[in-house]
């Protein structure tokens, strides 16, 4: 099985093509394994629970973002204090 990466924008609408395989994947089963069993029903209102909280918060969780950098460029950042606080804040 092959990993697929794809870029998705706001308000972005899915293709023909990417709806199809979204059908295809719907009807098969779902293979539960070690590695990803199913969830319990205690476990579904542990996550239901953190979803209602999350929603009260006023301030949004601060998004995850991954960037490759240059060793150079990752170590300047690394020696520049200001670089870092503003990075923290």
């Amino acid at each position: 099985m092959a990993i697929i990466t794809s870029t998705v924008k706001a308000g972005q609408k899915p293709t023909k093509e990417q709806l199809k395989e979204i059908r295809r994947a719907a009807k098969k089963p779902i293979r539960y394994t070690e590695d990803c069993p199913e969830s319990t029903p205690e476990a579904l209102a542990e996550f239901a629970a953190m979803a209602r909280e999350l929603r009260k918060r006023k301030e949004p969780l601060r998004p995850v973002i991954a960037l490759r950098l240059k060793p150079d460029v990752l170590n300047y950042a690394a020696d520049n204090p200001e670089i870092l606080s503003k990075a923290r804040s």
